[in-house]
């Protein structure tokens, strides 16, 4: 949940000076389509890896599926990142475990409501919680506005009282999304503490240590299928590896503000993903519903990038470090 914080966190990778060394008006240079591209090009990649996974739950199983995608996504950003384990205070180590098991809580939560409802309300219901984070820390009188609008679109996705959608899946959405919030506290924590993305990496190892206990629970010898892991396999790179390395390499060239509002279309995708992939097809009130949570999303990252001269403050799908871009 690529796909994708804190007061005075901006968005990911934006804690290193790379990330906020384009200007504000580095969006209208000469060649800035291309980290733009890049941007979309993780959030379509974490969105059909959302896709990818729903296909894969009856093969191995929500937990199963968690537990192969974080167990994946730990081994290569362990062997990628290769992170020192000395040096590091009590107060550091406890801050990476509490990372790595809000990422694994809210890894479960999001799955088990995709196993419940469809991908793009899955990740409408799910981004309301880095919005309502932003909204909060932003403490100005027209965040109400965009706190209105994101709630006119939940009402308008659950038909004035989720009566066509399975409510299960719905809390699991909420209390995904209330875990992401959560997640980008502290991959902000995290990211002050660990260089680059080792903090990253060790929050997801402790993440994968949690969960493959419940997805052998679930799935048992299921998880060994040579499919089945490669399919796995998939999900993490899609969900994971590939889209941290596309906005990694985008932040180079794309100011923090941008990279924010780009994040705002991921319930937008989402449904995409969801209807060429799973077929899961809208009705116009849900279009509308997932359209009003984007606008208010955006304006949210707007209003903050004003607020603070250009670098966003609590931004949906923002953090430190490019952790905090695939939430999902």
């Amino acid at each position: 949940m690529s796909i994708p914080s804190t007061p005075g966190a901006a968005a990911p990778s934006s804690s290193t000076p790379v990330a906020s060394s384009a200007g504000p008006g580095a969006p209208h240079r000469r060649g800035s389509l291309g980290p733009v591209g890049l941007v979309l090009a993780g959030g379509v990649s974490v969105q059909f890896g959302g896709a990818l996974a729903v296909t894969l739950m009856p093969r191995a199983g929500a937990l199963g599926v968690v537990a192969l995608r974080l167990l994946v996504a730990a081994v290569v950003l362990l062997l990628v990142c290769r992170p020192r384990l000395r040096g590091y205070s009590r107060t550091d180590w406890g801050t990476v475990v509490v990372f790595g098991v809000t990422m694994s809580a809210m890894n479960g939560l999001f799955y088990q409501a995709l196993d419940r409802i469809a991908l793009g309300p899955a990740v409408t219901l799910e981004v309301l919680g880095p919005l309502a984070l932003s909204v909060l820390a932003s403490r100005r009188a027209v965040n109400l506005v965009w706190a209105a609008l994101a709630l006119a679109g939940v009402f308008l996705l659950g038909g004035g009282g989720f009566g066509g959608l399975d409510l299960a899946g719905v809390a699991f959405a909420l209390g995904a999304g209330a875990m992401w919030a959560a997640y980008i506290v502290f991959s902000a924590r995290t990211g002050r503490r660990f260089p680059q993305a080792d903090g990253l990496a060790l929050a997801m190892a402790v993440g994968a240590l949690l969960f493959l206990p419940l997805g052998i629970a679930e799935s048992g010898a299921r998880l060994a299928d040579p499919v089945t892991f490669a399919l796995g396999a998939g999900v993490a790179l899609l969900s994971s590896v590939l889209p941290y390395t596309l906005e990694l390499l985008a932040l180079r060239r794309l100011p923090a503000a941008t990279f924010a509002i780009l994040m705002s279309l991921e319930p937008a995708i989402a449904a995409t993903a969801g209807f060429l992939v799973l077929g899961q097809a809208l009705s116009a009130p849900q279009a509308l519903a997932i359209a009003l949570v984007v606008a208010a999303s955006m304006g949210a990252v707007r209003t903050q990038v004003r607020r603070r001269g250009g670098v966003p403050g609590s931004v949906p799908g923002a953090g430190p470090g490019p952790e905090a871009a695939s939430g999902q």
